[in-house]
Order: C-alpha cells, then structure tokens, then sequence
C-alpha cells in the first residue's frame, strides 16, 4: 500500500514537470520591431541608452527583475529598465525600453504586458 501511494505520487509529479518546465520557458517568440517603426520617444530613449545617458528619469537604468518571465530567462542584474516619455502624461506612463548587453533591448508599450525585441 505505502509503496504504491508512493509510486503514485512520484508518477504523478513527472507528469506535472514537462507542464512546468514548459510554463516557465518562453513557448513563442518575441515580436519584433524595427528602430524606424518606434514611437520616436521610444528612439529618443534608444539613443540615450547607447550614450549612456543623461536619463531624464531617476529611476532609468535600475535592475529589471523578469518577473513576468516575458524574455529571455537570465540572471537578476542582467536586464536594465528606461522609461519611453509619453506626450500628455505627467507621470513616468507605462512605455519601457529593457536592455542586456546592447544592442539586445526590448519594447513595451503597456508595462511589461507584452514586448517586442527591437532589432537595428
């Protein structure tokens, strides 16, 4: 009885690991999106990052985190976060551009909802 209980719970759990592996992995890839098709704020913002600034907002270039595992899986650290200033609104607003190591940076308009892997 005990051995079967175990074995039942062992098979059980190889089930669920593909179904976990596969949820924490990035199934479809990225869109992409080209310099010229940005918001020209968002290219205002790609010049400044390949500058290295001055970052008009206090919290541009602090460490993004992946929580929503969107991209690419990397150490904490690796990824960096810039605001894209949008007309009209008083407040950082939900336009982001991540970076890794340049020129590997992505583009969201809705807060991380959603990103597209801008290629040069």
């Amino acid at each position: 009885m005990r051995r079967t209980v175990q074995w039942l719970l062992l098979s059980g759990l190889l089930l669920c690991l593909p179904f976990a592996q596969a949820r924490d992995q990035q199934v479809h890839p990225l869109a992409t999106v080209s310099v010229v098709q940005l918001p020209p704020e968002a290219r205002d913002t790609l010049q400044l990052i390949q500058r290295g600034g001055p970052f008009p907002y206090a919290r541009d270039g602090i460490t993004f985190k992946n929580r929503e595992r969107i991209l690419p899986p990397q150490q904490i650290g690796y990824y960096r976060e810039y605001t894209v200033r949008t007309p009209g609104v008083s407040h950082r607003g939900a336009r982001r551009i991540v970076c890794g190591v340049v020129p590997e940076c992505y583009y969201s308009a809705d807060h991380y909802r959603s990103f597209q892997r801008i290629k040069e």
